[in-house]
């Protein structure tokens, strides 16, 4: 009996290390990615030319295209703008991805009555849609403070005429042995563009209840004031009213520029690291 607690013990740790790692592996190479996402998620103005027919509106826009934003940010802010935000998206997302496997794995667990991976692999897809739901939900809930920190420092930019939120003072997935690393990229590679995909949205109505308020240099174009939006579906159908089915959509292709490998080299950092402990640990 001891046998088997020690070894689900040293199966939840190896989940969670593992999982905290490669998540903070990801977010880092991926940071530049979301900054820029994040920029666009969070502007009024038109990002693109077919955003909005108001050609105007969008020659007055402070970001309009990912190479036009890089270099803008890099003029700006400097090669660490593009990190802007890191450490709160490192707190975020290493006990999100740490979260998310360690629940997994529990689910698969329970449902399939082994801990054995080959076990899961057996599961039928509609239960492991479920497993890997709720651990998305748990990984979300766990993390969301930081992913509101992560959204107001990204969005900032410079210059800081408002010093209220400053850097903090810090310095379905699939795993077995018989999966090759380039499956588990594959994997990760088209899960993260699904996802991405379908819900961005969301994510653009996330991120803009997140900066409410927040005070930003005029030059960054209007700005999202208390109460702009009510509930979910008035934000949705109010920025689709004023700028667009596009404006669902904005900062969709670095998103999914970014979800590629921050999906396949989360899975593939996880897989290995995951291999290491187990070497460890027993």
């Amino acid at each position: 009996m001891k046998t088997e607690e020690s070894g689900q013990l040293n199966r939840a740790l190896v989940d969670t290390l593992a999982g905290a790692i490669a998540g903070g592996i990801s977010r880092t190479v991926t940071s530049p990615l979301d900054v820029i996402k994040i920029r666009f998620q969070v502007q009024l103005e038109p990002t693109t030319t077919w955003t909005l027919l108001q050609k105007e509106m969008y020659r007055s826009s402070k970001y309009r295209g990912i190479l036009q934003t890089t270099k803008e940010i890099f003029r700006e802010e400097g090669l660490l703008g593009f990190w802007r935000g890191n450490v709160p998206g490192l707190l975020l997302y290493m006990p999100y991805t740490a979260i998310q496997f360690t629940v997994l794995h529990k689910l698969k667990t329970f449902v399939s009555g082994s801990s054995k991976a080959e076990d899961h692999l057996q599961l039928s897809p509609y239960w492991s849609y479920l497993s890997g739901g709720f651990a998305g939900c748990a990984a979300t809930i766990g993390s969301y403070p930081f992913d509101l920190l992560r959204t107001i420092l990204a969005s900032q930019g410079e210059p800081k005429l408002w010093n209220r939120y400053r850097n903090p003072e810090l310095n379905p997935a699939m795993t077995a042995e018989s999966v090759s690393s380039f499956q588990l990229f594959l994997c990760g590679l088209f899960a993260g563009t699904f996802a991405k995909s379908v819900c961005h949205p969301l994510d653009v109505v996330k991120k803009r209840f997140q900066v409410e308020g927040l005070q930003r240099h005029p030059k960054y174009g209007a700005r999202i004031e208390r109460s702009t939006y009510r509930s979910m579906y008035h934000a949705l159908k109010e920025i689709v009213i004023k700028e667009g089915l596009a404006g669902l959509y904005k900062g969709i292709i670095p998103s999914l520029i970014k979800s590629a490998p921050a999906g396949a080299v989360t899975f593939v950092a996880y897989e290995h690291i995951s291999d290491f402990l187990e070497l460890i640990l027993t």
